[in-house]
């Protein structure tokens, strides 16, 4: 929530951006890449301003760090060689032969006895309300009190 005033200051920034833009960048790139070729300018030697110094020697002597001792490691345990393990040989198994089925009657359903349907009683008519006439008479004068023309 405390973040809720940003979008209404990138509005006049990007009025303000749009309103300072104009044609004339872009018909100046296209004119930069009608350029054939960019001329070469020569280089410039110049002096050097700063005097050279000689590279200074290290003063201090490298430290000699002495020889860490060697740490003798146990030696793992011999572990025994895994045999590869040899699975057994199964038999392929002989599926019975599946029987064939008879073609079966279709089984006969009873007759449904036809219903019935009630007859639904008659309902009350509802109210009716007045209608307006399509045409309403206008009156010929305005509604509204005249204006009175002298001033007090």
């Amino acid at each position: 929530m405390a973040h809720h005033h940003e979008p209404s200051i990138l509005l006049p920034l990007l009025l303000i951006t749009l309103s300072l833009m104009n044609g004339k960048e872009v018909l100046a790139s296209r004119h930069l890449l009608q350029i054939p070729a960019i001329p070469e300018l020569p280089k410039v030697e110049l002096p050097s301003l700063l005097p050279t110094f000689p590279k200074p020697e290290p003063t201090f002597p490298k430290p000699e760090l002495p020889p860490l001792p060697k740490v003798e490691l146990p030696s793992l345990p011999d572990i025994p060689s895994l045999l590869k393990p040899e699975l057994p040989t199964f038999h392929k198994p002989e599926l019975p032969t599946v029987p064939d089925n008879p073609d079966l009657e279709e089984p006969e359903l009873p007759e449904s006895p036809e219903l019935e349907v009630p007859e639904l009683p008659e309902l009350p008519s509802l109210p009716t309300f007045p209608t307006f006439p399509k045409e309403i008479p206008f009156p010929f004068r305005s509604l509204s009190p005249p204006l009175s023309t002298t001033t007090p």
